[in-house]
């Protein structure tokens, strides 16, 4: 099969396997993070060229399942609100995170599924926590964790609003 060809083929079982080529993802991380992609390889912890192959097409998948379970969460983190922002010390925070971590990957616990949807969290919340205090909890986290800060005042918004 030619080159052209068989990148063609790639690109096509990425979308089946991945919901987009992945390419496009990879690209959608480095916009996100302002960061390049050989430090995006870096912090996934795959090598550049392999990357760089994975990205054209020229492979079709991510063969070790860690690599992939760390780019579903850069994924996730690009949903929080102060990386979402900008801010540069969350964007760094969250690929030194990312960089650190050690997913383990199994059949029973692949990160795809791990989070449970937010309206699940909300309600959890709600039935826990009074609407101040989870404003109050929100005030107090703020600084330090503003992804749960804003999880927390969501839950709380919801409870005046009846969601």
């Amino acid at each position: 099969m030619e080159d052209h060809k068989i990148v063609q083929r790639n690109i096509a079982l990425q979308r089946e396997w991945y919901g987009e080529p992945l390419g496009d993802r990879v690209r959608r991380l480095v916009v996100a993070f302002d960061i390049s992609q050989a430090f995006l390889a870096e912090v996934l912890g795959i090598s550049a060229p392999m990357l760089s192959q994975v990205m054209s097409g020229r492979r079709a998948k991510i063969g070790n399942p860690v690599v992939l379970a760390r780019m579903i969460m850069l994924e996730r983190k690009i949903l929080t609100p102060a990386v979402a922002s900008g801010n540069k010390e969350a964007l760094l925070a969250a690929l030194e995170d990312v960089r650190e971590s050690r997913p383990t990957v199994g059949r029973d616990n692949f990160p795809v599924g791990a989070v449970a949807d937010d309206q699940t969290v909300l309600a959890a919340l709600r039935e826990i926590a009074e609407d101040e205090d989870l404003g109050e909890a929100a005030s107090r986290l703020e600084g330090d964790f503003p992804a749960i800060a804003d999880l927390l005042r969501r839950a709380g918004k919801g409870a005046r609003e009846g969601v």
